[in-house]
């Protein structure tokens, strides 16, 4: 690890604020997932050490992540058994060391960008009706509001929640959300730009349910709505908490298909954080993706293994890292090592929170998950991105929210993901998908002259040739992209162009220059001239 030790004073501090970003998500999460909150904390622990310590990325923060919190919670509800749910979790990272030993952790690359914000956007939508139930304070309905509603053909199934307010627990989440939203005002967050707004909250909701039972209040909180943390009196106790798997799940088909589903899902989702990742990294540094993929695979093993929920990197635990300052990838392993010690010394601080306040964090995080603001980008977007990302929504909602399809309950994500990748290659087979490109280079005056034609119509699936043959253009080289004869460009690679104009080129000194763009394509919105030299 380079200059790790000269980097402290960097990565200490945002090891902290990671920690502090991470705790009450990690409770969260298994809240969300229908797991033991013990499950949720070990996997911030294996995200943050072991990952952290294997991962290529020096800023990447991984741990469980809400984006698999929906297709966790049907999973372990269809399999019936924590136990054997956690032989999946060992299939996925298994799978996922296979994928990144095969060297196939451009994947991504091959999924086009609608179709992945189309399960985001179901997903976040799932996570808001599955924690309607805990903001009402009616936690007995643990597969969430209205999963069961059309199977049971009981419409009054829906009112049960709405029956059983707790006023106390629903004010408690109100109030979270206020503080949540209140603290990401601008003259706030100015501030307080290293506190999160959710930790504020479990904190204020703790400290105002404390103020209620000690004034016998009605509305206090009582402690079947609060976090159950196991607590150790010694060692030996504290290693009686973890769960094992039950190896009679390699050979149960229901387990087996949801390994492979949380192994794909997971391998997405990391793939699409490192991206972003790197993206941000102050220093532009590119992490090898295979080898992200065989460190997130012995993460997962590992949680699946001693009882954890399934990790993978979390933009929001990055962001917070890299914008805490850090250098290197201490501070990953270090909030992890502070996960760890907070469930040593402290879990009966942790069962103070209540549960009303996590699932407010969880509405916030499905709320920007699935806004109107990406309904409309993506219809803004034209009809190749708009319909597989709707059909993609549909199909998932439609399996996994109103459970229209009984046999396959749980597998909503997956269904729908093929779903969406049908109505992609339907739409670009209706564009006559053509060749993406003609590639020619001349040597003049000792420099490289290379001018890269693109075809009538570029599909999201030239988007992996595409990036191969940037990638493949010498330094100090001279490059045209010349769009004039083209009709149609995919929204994904057109975005990989200015990746590759303001970002890539300009790093390896190469001058490019584009040509023909349509105005529609907004190339240069944010761009003024030409990159390198």
């Amino acid at each position: 690890m380079k200059n790790t030790f000269s980097s402290l004073k960097n990565d200490l501090p945002a090891g902290v604020v990671v920690f502090l970003v991470a705790l009450p998500l990690c409770l969260g999460i298994s809240l969300a997932s229908g797991a033991p909150f013990f499950s949720g904390i070990i996997s911030g622990i294996i995200g943050g050490v072991v990952i952290g310590s294997l991962s290529g990325s020096n800023l990447s923060v991984s741990g469980p992540a809400a984006g698999l919190a929906a297709l966790v919670l049907a999973a372990i509800h269809n399999i019936g058994d924590f136990n054997l749910f956690l032989c999946a979790v060992l299939i996925a990272g298994i799978l996922q060391m296979l994928i990144g030993f095969a060297k196939l952790g451009g994947i991504a690359n091959y999924f086009p960008s609608s179709v992945i914000k189309g399960m985001l956007t179901s997903i976040g939508i799932l996570i808001i009706a599955k924690q309607i139930p805990h903001a009402f304070g009616y936690d007995k309905d643990e597969k969430g509001l209205l999963t069961e509603l059309l199977p049971f053909g009981d419409i009054h199934e829906i009112f049960h929640p709405v029956g059983n307010i707790d006023v106390g627990v629903l004010l408690m989440c109100i109030i979270s959300i206020v503080i949540m939203i209140v603290w990401e005002k601008p003259f706030i967050k100015s501030k307080f730009k290293f506190v999160p707004g959710a930790l504020v909250a479990v904190i204020a909701s703790v400290v105002i349910n404390e103020i209620l039972k000690a004034t016998n209040n009605p509305l206090t909180i009582v402690q079947e709505h609060l976090v159950n943390v196991k607590s150790a009196s010694s060692p030996a106790e504290f290693f009686s908490f973890f769960t094992f798997p039950d190896f009679n799940g390699f050979l149960n088909s229901k387990v087996i298909i949801t390994g492979v589903m949380i192994a794909i899902i997971a391998s997405l989702e990391t793939l699409l954080s490192i991206e972003a990742c790197d993206n941000l990294d102050p220093e532009r540094n590119v992490t090898n993706t295979n080898r992200e993929l065989i460190a997130q695979g012995i993460g997962n093993s590992v949680a699946g293994l001693i009882g954890g929920l399934p990790v993978t990197s979390v933009i929001v635990r990055s962001s917070a890292n890299i914008n805490a300052g850090a250098k290197t990838k201490l501070s990953a392993i270090f909030h992890g090592l502070l996960l760890l010690i907070c469930i040593i010394l402290i879990p009966g601080l942790l069962n103070k929170i209540p549960l009303s306040a996590l699932a407010a964090i969880l509405l916030l995080t499905g709320y920007k998950l699935c806004k109107l603001s990406v309904f409309k980008q993506m219809y803004n977007n034209g009809k190749y991105q708009f319909i597989p990302f709707i059909v993609t929504v549909s199909v998932i909602l439609a399996i996994d929210l109103f459970g229209l399809h009984k046999p396959i309950k749980g597998e909503g994500l997956l269904i729908g993901v093929i779903a969406g990748l049908v109505a992609a290659f339907g739409a670009i087979l209706h564009g006559n998908l053509k060749n993406s490109h003609y590639f020619h280079a001349d040597k003049k005056d000792d420099s490289t002259h290379i001018t890269l034609h693109l075809a009538e119509e570029v599909s999201f699936l030239n988007k992996a040739s595409i990036r191969k043959k940037l990638d493949e253009i010498p330094e100090n080289a001279f490059v045209s992209i010349d769009a004039a004869d083209t009709e149609y460009i995919d929204f994904d690679v057109l975005e990989l162009i200015k990746e590759f104009r303001d970002i890539k080129a300009p790093l390896k000194n190469i001058t490019c220059s584009l040509i023909g763009f349509k105005e529609i394509y907004e190339v240069d919105k944010s761009h003024n001239g030409s990159s390198g030299h």
